[in-house]
């Protein structure tokens, strides 16, 4: 969930987090969790949806490379492509490497169009 702070730039404010469901493998959205988060944060900010939103989806690649699986992006565009309004989701994917340092990739799905990687700053 994030902040729009200027046109075309967002700053993520709090996410949920699953440590229930998947595996080091395969990772499972907890929906009912999801939903629960997704509540409180607008509740926190609101309902200002003009501001405050749902930005996208994250989960880690621990052993992986850190680029979205077919699984990932068919995932992503189900999501912008299907009948929910979402105009356009984020998928950030972390990975823990030596010495502390985060890998990771960041994908924006936008309706009808080709997903396309862009960079964190």
């Amino acid at each position: 969930m994030g902040e729009q702070i200027a046109a075309g730039h967002f700053r993520v404010v709090d996410f949920s987090v699953d440590a229930v469901t998947g595996s080091a493998a395969h990772f499972v959205r907890n929906n009912e969790q999801h939903e629960v988060a997704l509540r409180e944060f607008f509740q926190r900010t609101r309902s200002d949806y003009t501001r405050y939103n749902y930005l996208g989806e994250w989960h880690s690649h621990p052993s992986f490379d850190v680029r979205p699986s077919v699984t990932d992006v068919g995932s992503m565009l189900s999501l912008v492509e299907g009948e929910r309004s979402i105009d356009f989701a984020v998928l950030l994917i972390v990975r823990l490497d030596v010495w502390l340092y985060l890998s990771h990739s960041i994908s924006l799905f936008v309706r009808g169009q080709p997903p396309q990687m862009i960079h964190m700053t």
